[in-house]
């Protein structure tokens, strides 16, 4: 159902079952797949594209231009994919040139109010960001990660699965998987251990990942010692501690410790 009052270019693509509620602007070049729902007041700039069953809420800016004073009106894009929540207020943009292109959000993220997303960004699946939560520009974002109220996150950090940053916190590096972060400047409080229940990590995972914290992060070694140690250690072949290891490895802005 699409409301007499919305604002729908011709040249804009509609999925079935797509409802479009009052006073809503669909510019032309967008597509939205079938069973997503927009409230009330949403703009959706040229350039985005809405997978299935999402659910924009009322007053949400989703697809307009980038903050970025290079961006100089090339076409971009914002990409979104399936069963995505993106509450009131939330502002995601389209990217630029120069970041590659495209804006992209995976599938089944909780994406809540006066949240805003920057140019360029990659966010994958089952992400978490609570109320007020600021990424800038060029974040990378793994799965099952999540981002607490009011949190910023510097551009060009990462931003590892299953990571959890709390509220209120300033993120100036790259925040390993698994880990728990918080504070005005980012800092590591061990792994993120209720999440890691709640997704049924397995005990000798957790363990494992226990150690390699230590090593790396508790153990007065340099970096590159600790990796080299835990590299050299059994644990380093599970799967985990694999991805740990190669996370912190190909850093460009540096560890959060």
């Amino acid at each position: 159902m699409i409301h007499p009052t919305a604002i729908i270019d011709p040249k804009a693509e509609i999925g079935e079952g797509v409802e479009i509620g009052p006073y809503v602007v669909v510019e032309k070049g967008v597509s939205i797949d079938a069973g997503t729902r927009i409230r009330p007041h949403v703009f959706i700039g040229e350039g985005t594209q809405i997978g299935k069953n999402c659910q924009i809420f009322q007053f949400s800016s989703i697809g307009e231009a980038p903050q970025a004073f290079a961006y100089k009106g090339e076409k971009t894009l914002l990409i979104i994919g399936d069963n995505n929540v993106i509450r009131e207020y939330v502002t995601l943009n389209r990217a630029t040139v120069a970041g590659g292109g495209k804006t992209v959000i995976g599938n089944n993220n909780f994406i809540m109010a006066y949240s805003h997303v920057a140019h360029d960004c990659h966010i994958g699946n089952q992400v978490i960001m609570a109320n007020g939560a600021t990424l800038a520009g060029h974040i990378t974002i793994e799965d099952y990660a999540t981002v607490g109220g009011h949190s910023a996150v510097h551009q060009f950090c990462r931003i590892g699965t299953h990571a959890f940053i709390s509220g209120l916190t300033g993120v100036s590096q790259d925040i390993p998987p698994y880990m728990l972060a918080a504070g005005d400047r980012a800092k590591l409080y061990g792994l993120n251990s209720v999440g890691l229940k709640r997704h049924r990590f397995s005990a000798e995972a957790v363990k494992a990942l226990k150690k390699a914290y230590r090593i790396i992060f508790r153990s007065g070694m340099t970096l590159e010692n600790a990796l080299q140690s835990l590299d050299e250690d059994p644990i380093s072949q599970l799967q985990e501690v694999r991805h740990l290891l190669q996370f912190i490895q190909h850093s460009k802005r540096g560890i959060s410790r």
